[in-house]
């Protein structure tokens, strides 16, 4: 890289200057769903390490994510953006990483294919270490203790040494992102993410009889793959792959202290992710995330649940992207299979009217969560491709590009969400759920959808 970013320390009397004078102005705002630091000391050693480390990610490296999103905005690419809800220290593991990355590359084919646009492809990984609760404290047995918020703050063990908010643990999120994005660029530089090799992983997929529906599709890659090779196609030229790194800036105590200075543009960049969004939680808009993230060059996303009004949409789009920049700003709705047809409309139409170009995602299965009969978190893989369905339907009848799908997913074969073709019951959560917090599709799961999205994509 040529960029050079330099660290910026929280702002003081003294240090003030006019590129990094906003950076810390959130302080003065209500920042939602912070942890509650218990060690002063162990607090500010740790933001003091933070502020000093390399940056994960890379000035250059985000202008051309920007790039590549303002090109989906446009209808000329589209986003696959996957990956766990939240990610955990022990589960950073080659094996885990690789099954990720290459669930997200099969995918990727399939949609490329079908929507004949090339795809974005974006891991939520290598920060997603925390998570917004809808309650401060858990209570079992009797006993009340913190939330766990994600392993960025706290342990899931039940446990009072466990569940306290421990602040050297974002030296450790710190630690485990780097090593997991190591992992993510030599596996789609060197050859794992070869499309050959992608697409022979998928004839695996097609192996299993409940799949049979699709097979008409993938004969149809399957074909384009031979034709390309029978040509002489340059196939070392398909063995890379641009991947990009995603999260919610939850904790903004760790995304400030990973603030840097571009040395070409004197801009800051948040470098803890190419791509960073702000939840359904806490997207105010005098709130410290708005402010905090409209001040950092990166693109920015924010979920849109079915509470929101054309106001607030506009509202987010003047405060983080003034400038109509494309590329900038990402809408990822998220309303539930039930209102989606009925709540999405009127915002696209507000939007569009105003003249903005956001890039429009779906995020469907924040909006469809449920709790099984037998006690467990999950999401029906129904109600799941019902809201793919449509946002897709809602954006062909207003003449609007549907952009990019957003999902929580993992390339192993955990039983977390009901149905499938191949289908998961409530019976093999017992052995097979190992999510600690929301429901992920499996493997398989997640490329069924990618062959319904693509046909989908197809007729757009």
């Amino acid at each position: 890289m040529t960029d050079f970013l330099a660290p910026v320390l929280p702002r003081t009397a003294e240090s003030a200057s006019s590129t990094t004078a906003g950076l810390d102005a959130w302080r003065s705002m209500t920042a939602a769903q912070q942890p509650s630091w218990q060690d002063p000391g162990v607090y500010a050693a740790s933001v003091k390490e933070l502020s000093s480390l390399p940056p994960l990610v890379f000035a250059g490296e985000v202008d051309v994510l920007r790039e590549r999103l303002a090109a989906a905005a446009q209808g000329k690419a589209f986003l696959l953006q996957g990956g766990d809800c939240a990610e955990t220290f022990d589960g950073a593991t080659a094996d885990k990483i690789s099954a990720r990355v290459r669930t997200i590359l099969q995918m990727a084919v399939v949609l490329t294919y079908g929507a004949s646009l090339p795809v974005i492809k974006m891991g939520r990984m290598a920060g997603q270490f925390a998570k917004p609760r809808s309650s401060n404290d858990e209570t079992r047995d009797g006993v009340t203790l913190p939330a766990y918020r994600g392993d960025m703050v706290n342990g899931y063990e039940f446990t009072p040494e466990s569940r306290g908010h421990d602040a050297s643990r974002m030296v450790k999120a710190y630690h485990t992102s780097a090593s997991t994005l190591n992992l993510i660029r030599a596996f789609t530089q060197g050859g794992f993410a070869d499309l050959r090799l992608v697409h022979h992983w998928n004839k695996g997929f097609m192996a299993n009889p409940a799949h049979s529906r699709y097979e008409s599709l993938a004969r149809e890659i399957d074909r384009a793959v031979r034709f390309m090779d029978a040509c002489g196609t340059d196939f070392e030229a398909l063995k890379r792959v641009e991947f990009f790194a995603s999260h919610e800036a939850l904790l903004l105590d760790y995304e400030r202290a990973l603030t840097r200075i571009d040395s070409r543009t004197s801009l800051p960049y948040d470098t803890s992710a190419h791509f960073l969004w702000i939840g359904e939680r806490t997207r105010e808009i005098d709130g410290a995330h708005v402010d905090f993230l409209s001040r950092v060059r990166n693109p920015i996303g924010v979920k849109l649940g079915p509470s929101t009004s054309g106001d607030d949409a506009l509202a987010l789009i003047d405060k983080l992207d003034p400038n109509r920049e494309p590329g900038r700003l990402t809408f990822i709705t998220r309303m539930g299979a039930k209102n989606i047809r009925e709540k999405l409309p009127k915002l696209v139409e507000r939007v569009t009217d105003s003249g903005a170009q956001v890039l429009w995602v779906t995020d469907p299965m924040h909006g469809n969560t449920v709790t099984s009969r037998n006690g467990y978190k999950t999401r029906n893989f129904d109600d799941v491709i019902d809201e793919v369905r449509g946002f897709f339907e809602v954006h062909n009848s207003l003449g609007t590009f549907p952009g990019g799908l957003h999902v929580e997913m993992t390339g192993d074969d955990v039983a977390e969400c009901l149905g499938g073709a191949d289908p998961i019951d409530q019976e093999a959560f017992l052995e097979r759920y190992e999510s600690v917090c929301d429901p992920r599709l499996n493997h398989m799961q997640s490329l069924e959808m990618a062959f319904l999205v693509a046909g989908a994509l197809s007729k757009s």
